[in-house]
């Protein structure tokens, strides 16, 4: 589903925000349009984006500019909104666009990047859907992560996990993943991580104080877990940084699937939350070398492909699994809240 229309996009984005237990951000990303409508060359470029504005993300892009005036001290009017005390959005509409008119300067700049919504919590989607392949295929795992952001999955192996009762990782790790579980618990298999990348365009370092800062920005402010998390991974940056490359994902994948497999390992691609946003060049390319990869896999040397992405139609964000050989066609193991929250397990 491809949305160009800015007010679609910018409904899109709200409603996401919604579904995701964000009122206050919803109400805030609505008053954009109010925005567009401002004498300011942030509402000028808003209102004349070009290309794709929901695969842009555009409406999270300036949010995390507004949210940032919150973090840093600066402006803390929105704290309201954000706490449900203001609901009004005629009246959201006209602070935000009193914020846009005094801080347009400072503002204007988070509009040339994308959002960085890198999130620990959704990686208990991605372990579970590890167990789930441990008992099928080689349970030891050379993972690839594209979009990685900070690395802030590319840690996951450092985690500690609850999975409907299923505990993974160490349980003395300062990020401890416990998400509301529904449904039947994951398969309670032993995956062993053997090695673990990532790559970005634009990596995040999490040991940069501001760098962090920035990363909560894009975080919703209702999501006060999704801050300590984040706290977590700074500590585990410090002991020790992720595996990261400043890459696109496309050259990415094509590398690192052509150099050599050790026997009784399984390769894994995986993402969270990414694929939107790649071109479509990149998401053919990334097709393609799968699809060759998978043609040359054998029991020895499997490779297998897991995913949480959105579906735009439903809202719904979907863990899917393929791998091979033996499982070429996709598998729904289950659906997440976006950050985590939740977790609804579709498998025995």
């Amino acid at each position: 589903m491809d949305i160009t229309s800015l007010p679609d996009a910018i409904e899109w984005q709200a409603r996401h925000a919604e579904e995701g237990g964000a009122p206050g951000t919803a109400k805030v990303i609505r008053a954009l349009l109010a925005v567009c409508d401002t004498d300011t060359a942030t509402g000028r470029r808003i209102a004349n984006w070009q290309g794709l504005t929901l695969k842009d993300a555009m409406p999270l892009r300036i949010h995390g500019g507004l949210h940032n005036l919150v973090l840093t001290g600066e402006d803390t009017r929105l704290e309201a909104v954000y706490a449900g005390l203001t609901t009004d959005q005629a009246t959201i509409d006209a602070l935000v666009c009193e914020l846009v008119e005094t801080y347009d300067t400072r503002l204007l700049p988070w509009l040339d990047g994308p959002p960085q919504t890198n999130e620990a919590g959704r990686s208990a989607s991605l372990m579970a859907g590890l167990l789930w392949l441990a008992e099928r295929i080689a349970p030891r795992f050379e993972m690839i992560e594209i979009g990685s952001s900070a690395g802030i999955n590319t840690m996951m192996d450092r985690y500690a996990y609850d999975l409907g009762g299923v505990t993974v990782g160490p349980a003395d790790s300062p990020m401890q993943i416990a998400p509301e579980w529904r449904g039947d618990a994951p398969p309670a298999s032993a995956p062993r991580i053997h090695s673990i990348r990532g790559c970005d365009i634009a990596p995040v370092d999490l040991a940069d104080p501001e760098a962090a800062l920035r990363l909560k920005s894009y975080v919703w402010p209702a999501a006060v877990i999704r801050m300590g998390r984040i706290d977590a991974a700074v500590e585990l940056v410090r002991r020790s940084p992720p595996d990261l490359v400043r890459q696109d994902a496309g050259s990415f994948v094509s590398e690192a699937l052509a150099q050599p497999q050790e026997e009784g390992i399984t390769r894994v691609l995986f993402h969270s939350i990414v694929w939107q946003y790649l071109p479509d060049t990149q998401q053919q390319e990334i097709r393609e070398a799968m699809k060759k990869a998978g043609a040359l896999a054998s029991c020895k040397r499997p490779l297998a492909w897991l995913s949480l992405e959105t579906n735009r139609a439903t809202f719904r964000h979907e863990l899917h699994v393929r791998y091979w050989p033996g499982g070429e066609e996709p598998t729904v193991l289950g659906c997440a809240h976006p950050h985590g929250a939740w977790v609804e397990w579709l498998h025995g």
